[in-house]
């Protein structure tokens, strides 16, 4: 499995010099990624699996969301919020300016894998993560939280209730849960990049086919600011 046989190691290394590098990059969008102020945005919040590390520019899963929408004439914007070695502590820090600014109809939040592999307890995880949720819910966003598995080395047990957590957070708050963002792929190796962490670019449709039963429904019920 790709992402079981990952360098806990390496990720820890690659998640402090980028986080530190990137941490600004959540204040200011790129051009490319900012919304058009006409169109309701949906904002994803998460880390480097949704912030291409290791992949040409706009061919990763959030990326090919913005153009299945074009294609689809659904009439919305997508902010990639996303920073290579975030936690659920940077983001719960940096989403009340995300959501100021961006004022989003969706955020889609991709987070927690970094959590467990830094040795985080799960009780902040959980408790970061319930945040996320609660303010883009006060701020009128519709949320979609998008669920990991850590490798087994951790213990059956933990490995149970990490994931558990994003289904009971999901029930508990009444959010769209996406069970496994690497559903599909977790099992080819060939659909990740030399490190055996982060996907290839071939794995990214298949990413976006996981997460878009969540969204689409959103969509047909979400309207413009």
């Amino acid at each position: 499995m790709g992402f079981v046989r990952s360098a806990i190691s390496a990720i820890s290394a690659i998640s402090a010099i980028l986080a530190a590098v990137l941490f600004a990059a959540s204040f200011t969008v790129h051009a490319a990624n900012t919304p058009e102020a006409a169109k309701p945005v949906i904002v994803v919040l998460g880390d480097s699996i949704s912030a291409e590390y290791g992949l040409p520019r706009d061919t990763g899963w959030v990326a090919l969301l913005r153009q299945r929408l074009a294609q689809e004439r659904i009439d919305y914007s997508v902010a990639n919020a996303s920073i290579s070695g975030d936690t659920t502590s940077g983001g719960r820090a940096r989403l009340p300016a995300l959501m100021q600014r961006l004022k989003p109809s969706i955020v889609i939040v991709e987070l927690g894998g970094n959590d467990a592999l830094r040795g985080v307890p799960l009780s902040t995880t959980e408790d970061n993560l319930r945040t996320i949720i609660e303010q883009a819910q006060q701020g009128h966003a519709k949320v979609v939280l998008v669920g990991m598995y850590v490798p087994p080395n951790y213990g059956p047990d933990y490995t149970q209730k990490f994931h558990g957590m994003y289904g009971q957070l999901a029930k508990e708050l009444r959010v769209p849960l996406v069970p496994f963002l690497l559903a599909g792929i977790a099992d080819k190796p060939d659909m990740f990049q030399a490190d055996q962490i982060h996907p290839a670019q071939q794995a990214q449709p298949v990413l976006l086919n996981n997460v878009w039963p969540a969204v689409k429904p959103l969509l047909r019920t979400g309207s413009p600011r």
